[in-house]
């Protein structure tokens, strides 16, 4: 089995390249928005028959090459396989679909990519984690050249043996949250006061610049946004490999809490002044994260039930409200056992995915 993996390397063209990319950019999603037009219009939506409506129409109108179209054409067939009800239109500078006739590497740090006026040889930057991860890979079919704040990027999807999962009956329990963005059973906690606080400001300069409304404020917020998604994308990276490896080191498994719809289901227990930190949860990205590098380190992930894993006591099983009185302490109201509510909460983690494997290997045996 391969888990696919999308990196995002940053392109260094020269002024003349950039403005050849820039002209081919705007004329690909052109052809898109035409081809749009065509396929709403007449209710064509299969890649297959859109090509045999627009495909000499639009490589003559837009001057695009025979794999350009066939992309284009790709693209909006795409687009319309989840809405078919509306007309889609494409920014001028949204994503390119490259392939492999249109798109080539020498070595790792060239790339070759078709624009209107002819082939373009591109640098590329490379960290220590892209030449690692490239190093010998094979990069996937299709690739999208995107334009973020006048630089170009290259998403290129990775192909990643995934390694078999280890027969370890025993989990590192994690308990996901807010205060906390993660605590595992074993007690170490990954604060999210930095990411808080970060949100938090940044709420702040929002609101401030919104108020103004001047087209330096505007500027200013364009420049600004995806920064703070970024951040917390790139803390989530850290904590989940930090887990990951964690795990390997001790040959156990990882347990996670199922947080599917937590939003829905505690939003009206949130006060007006936490609504905007509640919804800036990203529980759910950092699971897909532990989950996919998980799958690469050969490391089995269970997904267990998470009511009352912080009420409930690990000591002697008894589960009350009263056992948690604050955000931060527990203690049982049965036997009086104490310790920090997420610390109990991830060993309930951990406990539930010892069961629940338990169980599962008496019933397959």
């Amino acid at each position: 089995m391969l888990v696919l993996c999308t990196m995002k390397i940053k392109l260094l063209p020269t002024q003349s390249q950039h403005d050849s990319l820039l002209l081919t950019m705007r004329r690909f999603n052109a052809a898109c928005n035409y081809i749009s037009d065509i396929a709403f219009s007449h209710k064509v939506f299969s890649k297959i028959a859109l090509h045999h409506i627009v495909y000499y129409d639009a490589r003559g109108r837009f001057g695009l090459s025979a794999q350009m179209v066939v992309r284009a054409i790709g693209k909006v067939a795409e687009s319309y396989k989840v809405v078919k009800n509306c007309l889609h239109k494409f920014h001028e500078t949204g994503a390119i679909v490259y392939d492999e006739r249109i798109l080539s590497f020498h070595g790792l740090d060239v790339a070759s990519l078709l624009t209107l006026d002819g082939r373009v040889k591109v640098l590329m930057v490379l960290g220590k984690y892209h030449v690692d991860t490239l190093s010998g890979r094979r990069v996937r079919g299709q690739a999208d050249l995107i334009l973020k704040d006048n630089v170009f990027y290259l998403m290129l999807v990775v192909e990643l043996p995934e390694q078999p999962e280890g027969f370890s009956d025993d989990f590192l329990g994690i308990d996901m949250g807010i205060v906390n963005i993660a605590v595992d059973s074993s007690g170490e906690s990954f604060s999210g006061s930095t990411v808080n606080s970060v949100r938090h400001r940044y709420q702040r300069l929002r609101s401030k610049l919104q108020r103004l409304s001047t087209k330096s404020a505007k500027r200013k917020l364009k420049q600004r946004s995806g920064k703070e998604n970024r951040f917390a994308r790139d803390a989530n990276h850290c904590i989940s490999k930090k887990i990951v490896d964690k795990a390997k080191t001790l040959g156990v498994g990882i347990a996670l809490e199922d947080l599917r719809g937590i939003r829905e289901r505690t939003e009206k227990t949130v006060k007006k002044r936490q609504r905007y930190q509640h919804s800036s949860w990203s529980f759910y990205q950092l699971r897909q994260y532990i989950e996919y590098k998980a799958r690469i380190a050969g490391v089995k992930v269970v997904l267990v039930e998470p009511r009352g894993t912080s009420r409930t006591c690990p000591s002697c099983g008894y589960a009350d409200k009263k056992n948690r009185k604050t955000r931060e302490g527990f203690c049982c109201q049965a036997c009086g056992y104490a310790a920090p509510a997420d610390n109990v909460a991830a060993v309930n983690i951990r406990g539930r995915a010892v069961c629940q494997s338990a169980t599962r290997g008496e019933l397959l045996a």
